[in-house]
């Protein structure tokens, strides 16, 4: 599967889950029924201006809801999720931690480590 492909059919799925034609839930986001039709389908990138009211429209948890920027960042080439990019770009220290964590090539475990101290536990 495509990464444009895997947001479409993410999209279609959660709006199937909620028992929303297209009509309907291009309607809910302000989009019109082919504009979603085509994103669906994988012919159009995520449109990154409506992510938020797609998210709160399908009532997405937190996972889904991140689950979703990364599929909709994956849309498009080199491009962070959206609800990362302003954060990362107005933070000095976001952007050096990040650099650091690519030059040193961080594993699976030392990531975990990491966010385990940012929500404030003791990785040890």
């Amino acid at each position: 599967m495509d990464d444009s492909q895997g947001f479409g059919r993410f999209l279609a799925d959660r709006r199937k889950q909620h028992e929303l034609t297209m009509r309907q839930f291009a309607d809910m986001i302000g989009v019109t029924a082919p504009y979603l039709s085509d994103i669906e389908k994988g012919r159009r990138a995520a449109p990154d201006s409506k992510l938020d009211a797609i998210a709160d429209v399908l009532h997405l948890s937190v996972a889904d809801r991140e689950r979703m920027f990364d599929l909709a960042a994956r849309t498009r080439e080199n491009q962070v999720s959206a609800d990362l990019s302003g954060y990362i770009m107005d933070t000095d220290l976001a952007r050096v931690a990040l650099r650091r964590a690519k030059e040193r090539d961080l594993s699976e475990q030392q990531w975990k480590d990491i966010i385990e101290i940012i929500e404030g536990g003791d990785p040890n």
